[in-house]
C-alpha cells in the first residue's frame, strides 16, 4: 500500500470518528445549550463532515488501484481542506453564533466540489 493510500485511510477513519464524537457531543451536550437553529447547523456541519470522511476513505482505497496519484493526492487534500472549512466553520457558526464565519462556509464547499471532480478525473483516465 502506497503512503498516500495509508495516509487518506487513515484521514478517513480518523475524521469519521470525529464525525460521530461531534454528532453525539450536539444530540447530546448542545441540544438544551443551543437554538434549533444553530442546532441545525451543527448537523450540516456532522452530517458534510461524516460524507466527506467516507470520501476519504473512497480516496485512500482508489489510490491503491490507480496509478494517477496527484489527482488522487490532490482530491484527498481538497477534501480534508473541506471539511476543516466548511465543517469547521458551521461547527465554530453553532457555537459561537458569529455569522461572519459562515463566509468561510462556501469555500469549503468548493474545495468538496473540486475533490470529488478530480476523483472522477483520475478515475476516467485509468485505462482499463
Amino acid at each position: 500500500m502506497t503512503s498516500a493510500a495509508r495516509f487518506f485511510l487513515a484521514a478517513g477513519g480518523l475524521a469519521a470518528f470525529a464525525a460521530v464524537a461531534l454528532g453525539a457531543f450536539g444530540a447530546h451536550a448542545l441540544k438544551e445549550r443551543l437554538s434549533p437553529e444553530m442546532l441545525a447547523v451543527w448537523h450540516t456541519a456532522v452530517e458534510y463532515h461524516l460524507f466527506h470522511a467516507i470520501g476519504l476513505l473512497a480516496v485512500g482505497l482508489v489510490a491503491t488501484q490507480l496509478p494517477a496519484p496527484a489527482l488522487i493526492k490532490w482530491s484527498g487534500w481538497l477534501m480534508l481542506a473541506g471539511i476543516v472549512l466548511f465543517s469547521g466553520s458551521l461547527y465554530a457558526l453553532a457555537l459561537t453564533g458569529v455569522r461572519w464565519l459562515g463566509a468561510v462556509t462556501p469555500a469549503g464547499g468548493t474545495a468538496f466540489l473540486a475533490a470529488w471532480a478530480l476523483l472522477v478525473v483520475a478515475i476516467l483516465r485509468t485505462e482499463t
